[in-house]
């Protein structure tokens, strides 16, 4: 699906110019970084739906990047594809070890590397795509727009059910306000992150048991909103 958002991580500007040229040529949104240290700033703050990483990074190398990434609930689930200029096999394996998703050696085929982009998004987006889902007393049914909680039907205005689709899709990821509101009310509204916050509180009213004691729609201080699926 074009029009996703990749991170490519490496401090070579030309070799960020040139997947940045081939990938947006592709369809895709592209944002660089040269340092670990901003790669995790800006996964955080853009929230990419794939991170191309080198391993040969100043300051904080690429496996050091994977491991941080991996171990935050919020950016754990994002595919990476580590790319490495060396050739041995321990780096490839401690990199999947990691939680790297796959690995391209330098150089590499921009056809294979745009190849393995699409065939990992491709797995992510069907794994995005359930029709429907069950937590506790919940039930949500996408195709049919419909909320079932205890047996009896919920009725949820359309923002609020987008709101809690896209909660519920981007399982383990926290979804700042910003995000949130430029994901389901367009530019139109930007900086009025009120606006979500507000219909986040008719959401938990209509699904939680206790709305002050949230169970399932988190918040993250300072940041935004998380839903729990308890694990």
């Amino acid at each position: 699906m074009a029009g996703e958002k990749i991170l490519v991580v490496d401090d070579e500007e030309h070799i960020q110019e040139l997947i940045r040229f081939n990938l947006e040529k592709s369809g895709y949104k592209v944002i660089c970084a040269g340092d670990g240290i901003e790669a995790i700033k800006l996964v955080k703050e853009q929230l990419p739906q794939l991170m191309l990483l080198d391993l040969m990074l100043p300051g904080m190398d690429g496996l050091d990047v994977c491991k941080e990434i991996r171990k935050d609930s919020s950016m754990a689930n994002m595919p990476i594809i580590m790319i490495t200029a060396k050739g041995e096999e321990i780096d490839k394996i401690i990199g999947l070890e990691l939680g790297a998703d796959d690995y391209i050696t330098k150089p590499f085929s921009v056809r294979e590397l745009v190849a393995r982009i699409k065939a990992i998004l491709r797995r992510t987006n069907m794994q995005l795509v359930e029709k429907t889902f069950n937590i506790g007393n919940l039930a949500i049914d996408f195709g049919k727009h419909e909320v079932i909680k205890s047996e009896s039907k919920i009725d949820l205005t359309l923002k609020e059910f987008e709101l809690l689709e896209i909660l519920i899709k981007n399982k383990g990821r926290v979804m700042t306000r910003d995000f949130l509101l430029d994901k389901i009310w367009g530019y139109e509204y930007l900086g009025e992150t009120r606006t979500v916050d507000v219909h986040i509180r008719h959401l938990r009213q209509k699904i939680e048991e206790d709305d002050k004691n949230p169970a399932y729609i988190q918040t993250i201080r300072g940041i935004g909103y998380r839903f729990n699926f308890g694990d």
